[in-house]
Order: structure tokens, then C-alpha cells, then sequence
């Protein structure tokens, strides 16, 4: 299942449809980014509606979807709003991660506890400075540090962090309970964009991980991390590639529906006017093609996930590829739409009750956490030399 064309309707958007009137006043998503309240209502409606379970198997009592519906998901929701679209992005990467790097057994009781309690998973599994530990001692296994930034933490349940265990210097990945007292979670993630993404930093203060609570290794060696393993990597991409591509459908839609109802950016122009009709049509074509590309990488991923423990190292490395291809032309579409629909929508665009430089702000916050000249070099690598991509995840 695809994400939908470049013009697929943005929900939520920032202004009244050409019936109400240009006048009227900002739709939801607009008073939301402006008033940066973190998002409990919003996860609440997505707990709702089931999403949240989407990705857990049926007999664990999720969803039973896939990833490309999932990412689907991401795409669409990222349109009316990136930062509700990157916390569930995240949220269904991070609660995909003891399928990855835990095995099967460690996954269905943790997605059995998931479903059952309808968690939303926050936090961040990429490396950070300075490093979260994991000692071992008489009170067990124990976290101690401070993660700068973890998206979702606010409204999370479950922090799925990356520690480096004290003794042995091993990367991984564990599972911790925002209720415990030792987790403090910091309200400080302002950013001028993705405002409602719930980030912020997290202190952990002797939190203690129970053996079923390790979700697993994240060694960068090949050597020891499988290539079903490494397909965590391309995932988190796509997942990033979905909320770039979200973001350009989103604007592309309410700029198109403006220049519909209001006919004049400028003086003597209309939707007619060449100018107008070009900018859109490179932005739309632009869009696809970024769009096109990650459904292309989607559907290497299932086939990558249904081969399981078989797959192979350069299988994983060509998905892998393929993803970052994904990512870094989504990135640029954003990027590209969000700041060139202003120009054809015109002067009023810098109104902030039509809300539309939220979509320049979210894509540009976005991108500046793992930027796409990494991607552009590992592609470019992997052609020329053949070089398999390192393991590296977004989130």
C-alpha cells in the first residue's frame, strides 16, 4: 500500500476550505503548532482509533498491519501535522526494535504488554553524547545518564534508549518505564520546529532493567549484528522519508486549495499564470518521484522482512541503499516544497493565521537531525565502490 499522490488532501490544515473564505479562522493543526502544548490529546485519539497497536501481530493482540501501511499512516498524518507525524513514526520504530534486535520470543511478550496496555513507545536508539550507561551491581542491572533529546518523551510510556553497558563497552538497546521515579523527563525541546514532536531530554537516575527488559545488542559489527538485524536502519529511513514526503504533500495541498480560492498573489495574475502553474508542476513532479522512490524501498523492506533470519549481508546492504535513496529525496522535496508554495501563494503566506510556514519549520527542524549529505554519501559509495552503508539509525 502506497502513501498516496502529491496532492493528497492535507486534514487538519491551515485554513478554511474557498467555501468558508480565506478570512475564516486557522483550522486546528494551525492553533496547535502555535500554542506547542504537548500532545496528550493527540495521542490519546491515536490510541483511540487503534494506531498505536498497528504494527503488533492480531494474535498479540494488535493491528496486524505491515510496514508499508504503517508508513502510509506516518505519510498521511504528517501532512496535517509533521510533529504528530514523527511521534508515531518513531513510536512505531522504537516498538518494532525487539523484533529486530530481541528475537521472537522476546518480541511477542513485549508486543502482548504493548497492545494490552496501548503504550506509546518514545525515546531514541541513535548514538548520543554524552553516552546513557548500564552498570551491573547487587540492585541489578542499573541506567544511569542523560539523554540531551529523545522524541516522544513526554508522552511516552515506554523509553526505548541506547546504553553502553559500563564493563564491556557493548551498545544496547533497552526498554525503561516513564513511571519510574528515576526517569525525569525534561519539558526543554524548544525548537522552532516539530513542536509538537513531545521531545525533550530525559535523566535516568539508577533506573533498574530487568533482564526481559534488554531489547537487545546494537554493535555496529557486521560480524555480530544479522542483516535482519540491520534492516532496523533502512526502517527508521523510510520512516524519516515518510514524514519529509508527508510534509510536502501537506503544503503542496493547502497552497494549491489558497491559489484556488483566492486567484491573485499577485496583482493581475490568476491560476492561470505560468509562473504559478510551472513552480507547481515542478513540486508536484518532484513530490511523486520522492514519493515513488519510497514505496520502491517499501516494498524491498517487506521482502527483506519476510526472508527473515535468511536474508543476506548484501541484500540488506541494497535495501539499506535503497532507503537512503528514499530519505534524501524526500528530504529535498520538502525542503523544496515547503519554501517555493509560498512564492506561488504570495505575500499573505507570511500571515501566521494561515499557519504555512510550519511546514518550512517542520521540515527544516526535521532534516538538521541527520542530514542528507550522510545519505547522498553512502549512495554514492555503495555505486561507485560497492561499499555496504554503515548501520546507522535516525531515531
Amino acid at each position: 500500500m502506497g502513501g498516496g499522490g502529491a496532492g493528497a488532501p492535507a486534514g487538519g490544515g491551515g485554513w478554511r476550505s474557498p467555501a468558508g473564505g480565506a478570512d475564516d479562522p486557522p483550522r486546528p493543526a494551525v492553533l496547535r503548532d502555535q500554542a506547542g502544548k504537548t500532545p496528550y490529546d493527540e495521542i490519546a485519539r491515536l490510541r483511540e482509533a487503534g494506531l498505536l497497536a498497528l504494527l503488533i501481530p492480531v494474535e498479540h493482540g494488535g493491528g496486524g498491519a505491515g510496514w508499508s501501511t504503517a508508513c502510509a499512516v506516518v505519510r498521511k498524518i504528517a501532512a496535517a501535522d509533521g510533529a504528530i507525524g514523527q511521534v508515531l513514526g518513531c513510536h512505531y520504530l522504537l516498538s518494532f526494535s525487539a523484533r529486530f534486535f530481541g528475537g521472537a520470543d522476546l518480541a511477542a511478550r513485549v508486543e502482548r504488554e504493548s497492545a494490552a496496555g496501548q503504550w506509546c513507545w518514545g525515546g531514541g536508539l541513535a548514538p548520543c553524547e554524552p553516552r546513557l550507561t548500564l552498570t551491573s551491581g547487587r540492585d541489578g542491572r542499573l541506567v544511569n545518564g542523560r539523554q540531551g533529546y529523545a522524541t516522544g518523551v513526554l508522552v511516552a510510556d515506554r523509553l526505548a534508549v541506547r546504553v553502553t553497558h559500563a564493563d564491556t563497552g557493548e551498545p544496547l538497546a533497552v526498554l525503561v518505564d516513564t513511571a519510574h521515579p528515576g526517569v525525569v523527563c525534561g519539558d526543554d525541546g524548544d525548537t522552532f520546529g516539530q513542536r509538537l514532536a513531545a521531545g525533550g531530554s530525559v535523566e535516568f537516575d539508577a533506573v533498574p532493567v530487568g533482564d526481559d527488559a534488554v531489547l537487545g545488542p546494537l554493535s555496529w559489527d557486521e560480524d555480530t549484528l544479522s542483516p535482519f538485524s540491520g534492516l532496523a536502519a533502512p526502517t527508521g529511513r523510510l520512516v524519516s522519508a515518510q514524514i519529509c514526503l508527508g510534509i510536502a504533500q501537506g503544503v503542496l495541498a493547502e497552497a494549491r486549495e489558497y491559489t484556488r480560492a483566492v486567484h491573485a498573489p499577485w496583482p493581475h495574475t490568476s491560476p492561470r499564470d505560468p509562473y504559478a502553474l510551472t513552480t507547481y508542476g515542478e513540486l508536484t513532479v518532484a513530490t511523486f518521484s520522492a514519493a515513488a522512490l519510497a514505496d520502491q524501498a517499501l516494498e524491498a523492506l517487506d521482502g527483506g522482512l519476510v526472508r527473515g533470519e535468511d536474508l543476506t549481508d548484501d541484500e540488506c546492504a541494497e535495501i539499506t541503499v535503497l532507503a537512503a535513496a528514499a530519505e534524501a529525496a524526500a528530504s529535498r522535496a520538502a525542503h523544496d516544497a515547503t519554501a517555493r508554495a509560498l512564492d506561488v501563494v504570495g505575500a499573505r503566506s507570511a500571515s501566521s493565521a494561515y499557519g504555512f510556514d510550519r511546514f518550512w519549520r517542520n521540515a527544516r527542524t526535521h532534516t538538521l537531525y541527520d542530514p542528507v549529505a550522510h545519505r547522498l554519501h553512502e549512495v554514492g559509495d555503495y555505486f561507485l565502490n560497492g561499499e555496504h552503508p554503515p548501520f546507522t539509525l535516525p531515531f
